[in-house]
């Protein structure tokens, strides 16, 4: 009981103790302000300067068709100029793309300016909403350098007063030949896309079991595409695929036009359809070589430049395409490279007078009689006729030259006359007649049908499977009845 009463004792003092405390802080609060609480001092890390703030180079992406030579020697041009200086450009990052491919990099904001491929490709992003307008005064003053129009063809693409690409080169469409192997062949220098056609240009099947001609796959390659609209309306739909037809029967199908081009160099054909600069290229590295436009069968094209929808680099974009039409120009003087300029004044320059050749080609080019081309027209079925040719002249293209081959045969024998070797060549050429597998009807492939399916073949995958296959499965069918009807 003791040491109860001793800790009751501690307790009872501890009690009063508390009290005491508890009124002597009540009185202070009641006779002085509360102050507030002070943070504990702390040092704030030191911010480094954001990366925007600090000068960095700019990185210009430009996806292009052109070959890699002309881009590399374009960018150690441009990364030299005063204008790269001027946007601290410190590099020029250049990407050979497909054209299926151009799309997914624009939406995507990894480029900043489309290059080279021709007005088809560049039409086709365009009318999707995919280039963006010129719109620093440097770019229109540079573009104000190229002519509207060269022989009534846009070397522009203007929209409500806007500009959208600009043709930074102009070609022609034609075909390079190889002297020495139409000699070896005993052929005639073609001066005609019919030449391409005719029954000797196929001599070399029938003779030696090899093709003389040599193109492209069109989903493959714009400047052919190009060239396959330009026959399409130099002759109307049907002659034009009439044409088409045999000259496929004729050649050697390559994936692009690059290859199609080397096989005339090479001497393994002994033509090839190519545009201009491949044409010079060509004889630049083979003298043997012979560019050859077909008089009032062509027409010069533009091909763009452009700045592309989200770029991330907007004014120094306009800054390299305005050094590309200007400065930039004396590029195409490269005697490796041979292409004719967009900008004349460049011929008043230096190294322009020192390509009195070239200048003598691009007037040329102006005087050569073209076609009074509908690029409207070609826009509006060009990607159904692109997988149209693919499908029937490209992919079975086996049965097609077999055929052609067991027609000619008999025709060079004498077996067959004339009036049935055409007969043979019309049936063998017109267009198809198939089902459409969207709406089960018969339809023939006409320059209004492929109009009409035009926007759903683009957007309707398992449409467009669907027809690609029907093409290639009636194309078959004809081929191989036309040949077991000639075998006898």
């Amino acid at each position: 009981m003791k040491g109860f009463g001793r800790y009751l004792g501690v307790a009872l003092v501890s009690v009063v103790a508390i009290i005491l405390i508890t009124a002597i802080v009540l009185q202070r609060q009641q006779t002085t302000p509360v102050q507030p609480e002070t943070p504990p001092v702390t040092e704030e890390p030191r911010e480094e300067p954001k990366q925007e703030d600090q000068p960095r180079g700019i990185v210009l992406v430009v996806i292009s068709r052109h070959e890699s030579s002309i881009l590399g020697k374009a960018r150690r041009m441009f990364l030299a100029s005063e204008v790269a200086k001027k946007y601290n450009i410190i590099d020029l990052k250049t990407i050979g793309l497909p054209p299926g491919l151009w799309e997914s990099y624009i939406l995507n904001g990894e480029a900043d300016v489309g290059w080279g491929g021709g007005p088809t490709l560049f039409d086709s992003l365009f009318v999707r909403g995919l280039l963006a307008p010129l719109t620093s005064e440097e770019a229109l003053k540079a573009a104000a350098q190229v002519p509207d129009e060269i022989v009534g063809v846009p070397m522009k693409r203007l929209k409500d007063g806007k500009v959208y690409w600009v043709a930074s080169a102009i070609s022609s469409f034609g075909f390079t030949v190889n002297r020495v192997r139409l000699k070896d062949y005993g052929l005639p220098t073609p001066r005609s896309w019919k030449d391409l056609a005719s029954p000797d240009l196929g001599k070399p099947i029938v003779q030696y079991g090899e093709p003389s001609l040599s193109i492209a796959d069109p989903t493959q390659s714009t400047s052919h595409t190009r060239m396959y609209e330009i026959i399409l309306q130099s002759f109307g739909w049907e002659e034009g695929w009439k044409t088409l037809g045999l000259m496929a029967a004729n050649a050697k199908i390559y994936a692009g036009s690059s290859e199609a081009r080397d096989a005339v160099i090479q001497g393994d054909v002994a033509v090839g359809i190519t545009i201009d600069f491949y044409g010079y290229m060509a004889k630049y590295v083979n003298p043997d070589c012979e560019y050859i436009i077909p008089e009032g069968e062509s027409i010069v094209n533009g091909d763009p430049i452009a700045l592309v929808a989200n770029s991330k680099n907007m004014e120094a974009a306009q800054a390299f395409i305005a050094w590309v039409l200007t400065e930039g120009q004396k590029l195409w003087l490269d005697p490796e490279i041979n292409r004719l300029p967009a900008n004349p004044r460049i011929f008043d320059t230096q190294e322009g007078a020192s390509r009195r050749d070239l200048k003598e080609a691009y007037e040329k080019t102006l005087r050569t009689p073209s076609i009074a081309f509908n690029d409207t027209l070609a826009l509006l079925y060009e990607h159904v006729m692109q997988w149209y040719f693919r499908a029937t002249l490209v992919e079975v293209n086996d049965y097609l030259k077999a055929t052609w081959k067991a027609l000619l045969s008999r025709y060079f024998a004498g077996t067959i006359s004339r009036e049935d070797f055409q007969r043979y060549v019309a049936a063998l050429t017109a267009p198809l007649t198939f089902t459409d597998p969207s709406t089960g009807e018969t339809v023939s492939f006409s320059q209004e049908y492929a109009i009409t399916i035009n926007s759903k073949f683009q957007t309707d995958a398992a449409f467009k499977d669907a027809l690609i296959a029907t093409w290639k499965k009636a194309a078959v069918e004809k081929y191989t009845r036309i040949e077991r009807e000639l075998r006898g």
